[in-house]
């Protein structure tokens, strides 16, 4: 049920948590759940003011919002902005049970998820069109926070776009978006269709993609960056395992951080934040 409306006009107050308009907004810590549902149904959700901003700067279209009546003045130029976006708010304890978690971070707001790109064009778009020079490649990486990590160093780090593979982690769900600081919005990315053929098509538009990866054959990252290829493609594996051999066979170096102190390797999301800047132009 709802109480009566907010001055503005697109607010509507609710008490009831199970109220169907908010279906967009439940079960947000069931991470399988919500990874099947949200790409299902042309949806992501961004959490904080902040991201939500930034989510919204970059071109993408709210279904709607959801916050405690506190955060309404804060949020009122948004809210303004986007009247044909319905706003919903309610007390602590309804935003708890619609959402499973203590809403602290401002609002949530429920996107428009986005058609992604072809590879192709992905690509040749970057840099206002002279085309992308340095591109990050994930391969089935599945922890979301690292994902996050991975594009806040992407965005840092001057790498002009993100490419993940089939079954990689959805940079959009909200603990990617929130761990990247809304990063993901600002890095152009898209998903490849096959792998590790993607790799394939990359080389076809003249990048040379170097496997981050613990090989007998590896060069150190240093000799990488002291002559970089023109257009360069690093892809990181997953955690624990690492690339797979396919990612590594297709290839055109297999590349690996200098590491000391009987230290064999970095979490990916270190790693990567390393062979972005050994490699920035």
């Amino acid at each position: 049920m709802t109480s009566p409306a907010d001055p503005r006009p697109a607010v509507v107050r609710v008490t009831d948590p199970g109220d169907p308009r908010l279906r967009d907004y439940t079960d947000l810590t069931d991470v399988k759940l919500r990874t099947v549902r949200e790409p299902a149904e042309g949806l992501f959700m961004a959490e904080s003011s902040n991201v939500i901003r930034r989510a919204l700067a970059a071109g993408h279209r709210p279904r709607s919002f959801l916050m405690a009546d506190k955060w309404l003045d804060s949020m009122a130029d948004v809210l303004d902005a986007h009247p044909e976006a319905p706003v919903y708010v309610a007390d602590e304890r309804v935003l708890r049970e619609i959402t499973g978690f203590h809403l602290h971070r401002g609002a949530l707001a429920a996107m428009h998820r986005p058609e992604l790109p072809a590879v192709h064009e992905l690509v040749a778009g970057a840099r206002g069109g002279a085309g992308a020079r340095r591109v990050a490649v994930l391969e089935d990486i599945v922890d979301h926070t690292n994902v996050g990590a991975i594009f806040r160093a992407a965005a840092g780090l001057g790498v002009d776009a993100v490419l993940v593979s089939p079954r990689c982690a959805d940079p959009l769900y909200r603990r990617s978006v929130r761990v990247s600081m809304g990063t993901v919005f600002q890095v152009p990315w898209t998903r490849l269709a096959t792998w590790p053929g993607g790799l394939h098509d990359l080389q076809d538009d003249g990048f040379t993609v170097a496997a981050l990866a613990l090989a007998d054959d590896a060069v150190s990252l240093d000799d990488l960056a002291a002559d970089p290829p023109e257009r360069l493609a690093l892809v990181l594996g997953a955690e624990g395992d690492g690339l797979s051999r396919g990612a590594v066979a297709a290839a055109d170096r297999v590349v690996k951080i200098p590491m000391a102190g009987a230290v064999d390797s970095l979490n990916v999301a270190a790693a990567s934040a390393v062979a972005f800047w050994a490699t920035r132009s």
